[in-house]
C-alpha cells in the first residue's frame, strides 16, 4: 500500500492540490499529514480529491477548530492531537509534528515514524524504525514544496519535490 506524506502545508492551497494530484498519480490510498495546515481551507484540495487522511496539529495551526470541523465534513479524514499511533496494513506507524513530541521508548516501539516540523526532507533508520520527514509542503523556506510517498509493504520511501517558477520561491 503506498502512503502520502504531507507536512508544514502552511495554507499553500495550490501546492496542496498538485502534491495530492501526483500522489494519486502514484497509486497513494492514504495520506498522513503531520502538522502545520494552519487554516481550515488547507484541507480542501484533500477533500475534493475524496483522499482518506490521518493527520495531526502542528505549531502553527490557529484555528484548530474550524481544521476539525472542516475535516469532518470528509469520509476516512481524522485529525488528531499529535502524537498518533495507528497502524496500516499491520504496521505500526506514530505520527507528530515535532519528533520531540514522542518519547524515545515510542518512537521505538513503531516501525515507521513520520513528522514534520524542520520543514528538511529526511529519511533515517533508527534500530528498526523508519523515521520520514517529508519536508515542506509550502515551500516558504527552502524555496520548493516537497513531500513523499511510502510504500508501507517495502518501507521505502520517494521523495517528491515540485520545480518550476510557479512551485519554487
Amino acid at each position: 500500500m503506498r502512503v502520502g506524506l504531507l507536512a508544514d502545508t502552511h495554507d499553500r492551497v495550490p501546492v496542496v492540490a498538485e502534491l495530492v494530484r501526483q500522489m494519486q498519480e502514484r497509486g497513494v490510498q492514504l495520506l498522513l499529514h503531520a502538522g502545520d495546515w494552519c487554516s481550515p481551507f488547507c484541507l480542501e484540495p484533500i477533500l475534493e480529491a475524496q483522499m482518506a487522511l490521518v493527520g495531526v496539529f502542528g505549531r502553527n495551526d490557529g484555528d484548530r477548530d474550524g481544521i476539525a470541523v472542516a475535516a469532518a465534513r470528509g469520509l476516512g479524514v481524522e485529525i488528531y492531537d499529535a502524537p498518533h499511533s495507528f497502524e496500516v496494513r499491520g504496521t505500526r506507524i506514530l505520527i507528530a509534528h515535532d519528533i520531540a513530541e514522542a518519547a524515545p521508548r515510542s518512537l521505538e516501539s513503531h516501525a515507521v515514524v513520520v513528522h514534520g516540523s524542520t520543514h528538511r526532507q529526511e529519511m533515517k533508520t533508527r534500530d528498526q524504525t523508519l523515521i520520514v520527514n517529508p519536508g515542506e509542503a509550502c515551500g516558504w523556506m527552502f524555496g520548493a514544496p516537497s513531500a513523499a510517498v511510502l510504500d508501507v509493504d517495502t518501507r521505502q520511501v520517494e521523495f517528491l519535490t515540485l520545480r518550476g517558477p510557479e512551485w519554487e520561491r
